[in-house]
């Protein structure tokens, strides 16, 4: 069995951010030579996510709505967490947005569903953050 590991860093441009990585992936697994296996992406970070979904805008825009809602950033004042910090908000839109995906690989290809994209979901931007894919297989 065959073992692979990459970091991917991200400096996002404002606090929350979502970002199709599918092609970076999809590039990983192609170094990593594999062809028949598993492969994982997690975020690194307690304020980013990793995802499954389509790669339509207004999907993107109904989530940043819906996660705002569940977890508005303001009042900073409304969490208890944010004593030295402001981003209680980005550490709950996380939990539901998720850590990682864990996907098949079969024939050397991710084996998705037809619309089924990887993202990185940034919540508390604008500072140098990490992914982490491993791949493990044949």
């Amino acid at each position: 069995m065959k073992s692979y590991r990459k970091e991917l860093w991200f400096d996002t441009h404002s606090r929350r951010q979502l970002i199709n990585i599918t092609p970076t992936i999809e590039e990983c697994l192609r170094e990593s030579g594999i062809r028949e296996g598993l492969l994982l992406c997690n975020a690194m970070h307690i304020t980013s996510s990793v995802f499954i979904n389509d790669d339509e805008s207004g999907l993107h825009h109904d989530f940043e709505v819906w996660l705002e809602k569940l977890a508005p950033e303001k009042p900073h004042t409304q969490y208890k967490h944010n004593g030295y910090e402001d981003n209680a908000d980005a550490h709950l839109k996380r939990q539901v947005m998720g850590r990682e995906v864990v996907c098949a690989i079969t024939n050397g290809e991710l084996d998705f569903g037809p619309w089924e994209q990887i993202f990185y979901g940034e919540f508390d931007g604008m500072r140098r953050k990490r992914v982490l894919v491993k791949i493990i297989g044949e």
